[in-house]
């Protein structure tokens, strides 16, 4: 089943307001009145779907308008499900937004979560000019947990491009996990239950872009210790501990022209530890959202 969505976002009386919203059932927007203090210029959009998730052969477009200086968050109230796949019909889900100037969209939705069998693709194209803000959080878990599946999915791909005037490509990604001959993706990903990517453009979150890649350097080095005496010598420690795998890895690098982005990947044991580390890491975004992502 095809669905449809459109949001437009504008400044009217000096606000960001959305001066258009149109889905087609069983695509939804909820479009809080407010969230957070009343000074606090943004708009906030639930994407839901009736039923909780993608049903197999599904495909959902959307496309969001975020007109100059208007601040929009584009969020989900739980992890988006993918069903299981039905003759092998995979479900898609396509996001174009396009940032004006001065302006900021946040895409902080919760995790994807495949079934046993599910067959997902979705590809975000986000149109920028040199001053627009963007924050893209894209991961996925293994899947039901509880119900003893770990990467039991047969298709997984994620795309994402960022594009400045005249279509010209400032960062291109593709994720993809395909159920394979030789080995499994459980296999392949070994203890990891989560992998996720963050992506940080823009002015406005300068800031965060900073302390982000701090924070990543100061967690690994954590993470990746190896203990030593004063003297420099190393202390040797018990051979399970030495190779243990790290419960939660994450790399940063910039990108664009005079590093105006910043992106961060995951791979993380828990989903837990992941929603922790969001919080932490977009907790500066608050004043601009009027309240802090995945709180």
């Amino acid at each position: 089943m095809e669905r449809e969505g459109r949001v437009e976002v504008e400044k009217v009386g000096g606000r960001s307001t959305v001066t258009r919203c149109f889905s087609k059932y069983p695509l939804k927007f909820i479009i809080p009145r407010k969230v957070g203090p009343s000074k606090t210029d943004a708009v906030w959009v639930y994407n839901l779907t009736y039923g909780g998730g993608i049903v197999s052969g599904d495909s959902i477009s959307c496309e969001f308008n975020i007109g100059d200086g208007c601040t929009t968050v584009l969020t989900t109230q739980a992890s988006t499900k993918v069903y299981k796949s039905v003759g092998f019909k995979c479900c898609e889900q396509v996001l174009e937004a396009r940032v004006g100037s001065n302006a900021l969209l946040a895409v902080i939705p919760d995790p994807v979560t495949c079934f046993s069998t599910a067959r997902y693709s979705q590809k975000q194209v986000f149109r920028v000019v040199s001053n627009s803000s963007l924050v893209i959080v894209d991961w996925i878990t293994s899947g039901r947990h509880e119900s003893g599946e770990k990467w039991d999915f047969d298709l997984y791909k994620s795309i994402n491009h960022i594009f400045m005037e005249d279509d010209e490509p400032l960062f291109l990604d593709a994720v993809h996990l395909e159920r394979g001959n030789v080995s499994s993706i459980a296999e392949r990903m070994q203890d990891y239950q989560v992998i996720a990517m963050v992506v940080l453009l823009g002015p406005k979150i300068k800031h965060i872009q900073n302390l982000v890649q701090e924070n990543v350097k100061r967690i690994m080095s954590d993470q990746l210790h190896i203990p030593s005496t004063v003297s420099g010598h190393q202390i040797k420690t018990h051979s399970d501990n030495r190779f243990a795998k790290p419960s939660f890895i994450a790399s940063s690098s910039v990108f664009g022209p005079k590093g105006i982005g910043v992106v961060v990947r995951i791979a993380a044991t828990t989903t837990e530890s992941v929603y922790k580390f969001l919080q932490h890491q977009l907790a500066g975004m608050e004043p601009l959202l009027g309240v802090s992502p995945y709180h």
